[in-house]
């Protein structure tokens, strides 16, 4: 089985995707991590140079790969994979369980304000204007977020907390 976390980013997928898989003893992977070790190239690299249609072609085939493998996965996604190339549909596939970290715009805020300066979609964007862009953001991937299998609400839960919830899920 494949446990497949989404969510914005700064919602922990890949932080709570370590502990579960180290919990449940699967591998863990991370769809951007693999995706720039097929490429040899930093995410903001592929855009740079080939764009973003070309790295969102990539992203899914490489989701596919990984969906395909039949080994025991955490996979955290892409805060944007679930929104292209029918990407939520492929997680359908009997052997998946997609579970969507759900945050509160102000708890997305307070954690990726610390972080602002390592993320590039949000390096440029003043602090104050962080709520209204994650709020437009989160609306616009809400219809995809929401197809998820299983919605975990995350707000002030630890990552242990979180790992038990998922399990539970399970």
């Amino acid at each position: 089985m494949i446990v497949a976390l989404l969510g914005y980013m700064g919602s922990g997928k890949s932080t709570v995707g370590k502990q579960l898989a180290e919990t449940l003893d699967y591998e863990f992977h991370d769809l951007d991590s693999l995706i720039e070790k097929k490429e040899q190239k930093s995410i903001s690299k592929i855009f740079e140079e080939r764009g973003e249609i070309y790295f969102r072609k990539l992203e899914s085939e490489v989701l596919v790969e990984t969906l395909n493998s039949k080994r025991e996965i955490v996979l955290a996604l892409g805060g944007g994979t679930p929104c292209y190339a029918s990407n939520m549909q492929k997680l359908q596939n009997g052997n998946t369980i997609s579970i969507y970290l759900k945050l509160s715009i102000t708890e997305l805020v307070n954690r990726l304000s610390n972080e602002q300066w390592q993320r590039p979609l949000i390096r440029e964007i003043p602090i104050k204007e962080l709520p209204e862009f994650i709020g437009k953001h989160l609306f616009e991937r809400g219809f995809f977020y929401n197809q998820a299998d299983k919605i975990l609400e995350v707000d002030g839960k630890s990552v242990a907390e979180q790992v038990t919830a998922i399990k539970s899920l399970l």
